[in-house]
């Protein structure tokens, strides 16, 4: 039986949306509950806190970045992070003999027409990032990732920080928070024995 390409695209947009809804909140659940106790050194409330800063602090700190790619995956558009990630791998790449082929990787994975994580780039930084793997440099993505960099800023970063998986971080934090406070508190008060008679 032929449904069409409507059908198709319905079946598959609802088995996403299933999928989302079964990993999206596992995802949610599972890695960032995980900043708060296993990672070293340990994700601080004001370190949660400042990444409503700007979204330069919340890349430049290692639980913001996984709090921030977790979050991603879960909504699965997850590729501009990767892509911003491989292109700074890139530029600390020493072996200018690896280079060619680190980029053809690039270019193949996240812009290329057939690309498997397709980013979303306009078709003239597209064609001027094609023309610069002719002879790849350290800044060849350099516009291709200033656009995702740009894309993420004003669309996946207020997402994220409006969202509930946010939010439950920063109130988890508070509340352990408040309870190393209390305890701190209760071991700096002076025991019945130690007060001085009145």
């Amino acid at each position: 039986m032929y449904r069409g390409i409507t059908g198709l695209s319905n079946t598959c947009l609802e088995r996403a949306k299933r999928l989302k809804a079964c990993v999206g909140g596992f995802l949610q659940r599972q890695d960032l509950s995980s900043l708060c106790r296993y990672r070293k050194p340990r994700l601080t409330l004001e370190e949660c806190v400042m990444w409503k800063v700007s979204f330069e602090k919340l890349l430049s700190s290692k639980h913001g970045l996984y709090a921030f790619r977790s979050f991603l995956v879960s909504e699965f558009s997850e590729e501009n992070i990767a892509f911003y990630l491989a292109c700074e791998d890139f530029k600390n790449t020493k072996s200018a003999a690896k280079m060619p082929s680190k980029a053809k990787r690039i270019y193949e994975e996240f812009i290329g027409s057939e690309a498997p994580r397709e980013v979303n780039i306009d078709y003239e930084t597209r064609d001027i990032t094609q023309d610069n793997l002719k002879s790849p440099t350290a800044s060849c993505f350099d516009m291709a990732q200033y656009r995702i960099y740009i894309l993420m800023e004003k669309d996946c970063y207020p997402r994220f920080l409006r969202s509930a998986t946010y939010r439950n971080l920063v109130n988890q934090l508070k509340v352990k928070s408040a309870k190393e406070k209390t305890k701190k508190a209760i071991a700096i008060r002076p025991t019945h024995e130690e007060e001085e008679p009145k």
